[in-house]
């Protein structure tokens, strides 16, 4: 009996958000999407280099209504996503360099190896739970508010 209690502690933390991005956890900031129904307020945790962004949400059975992860990809690329070892439907919301949201991936398939493709060169993604964009009202062209962007929401 010791070694399956042993097993499943071993089990739990390989399966905890900690293991799942490593070692350390990502930074977090506060972030905002203001949108045409007022502001809309998430906690994020910030994937800035290629190490995180690769691990990004993997492994993750659960994620807090108001939070999600932002891949800073620190320059404008093109990319694809995909929900591969992703337990969590999530809404993939790919933002401009200015902080605009150039598109939204709704509702992506749990552990589905198809690729999400950004529809044009892109400068961060945003990730958060699957469906919440349309409740909340988040569609293309709203403004992201983070540290990444501060000097294209100064204009």
């Amino acid at each position: 009996m010791r070694a399956v209690g042993v097993l499943f502690v071993g089990l739990l933390l390989a399966l905890s958000p900690a293991a799942a991005v490593g070692a350390k956890p990502l930074p977090a900031e506060n972030i905002v999407i203001d949108t045409a129904k007022g502001p809309r307020a998430f906690r994020v945790e910030v994937a800035a280099d290629d190490a995180s962004r690769e691990r990004g949400l993997m492994q993750r059975a659960h994620l807090a209504a108001n939070g999600g992860m932002l891949f800073d990809f620190r320059k404008q690329v093109m990319t694809a996503f995909w929900m591969k070892d992703t337990p969590l439907s999530l809404d993939i919301l790919f933002v401009r360099a200015d902080g605009t949201i150039s598109t939204i991936a709704a509702n992506a398939v749990p552990f589905s190896t198809a690729e999400i493709v950004s529809a044009e060169p892109i400068r961060a993604v945003i990730e958060i739970n699957g469906g919440l964009a349309r409740k909340l009202g988040i569609v293309p062209g709203d403004r992201v508010r983070a540290s990444i962007f501060a000097d294209a929401n100064t204009h």
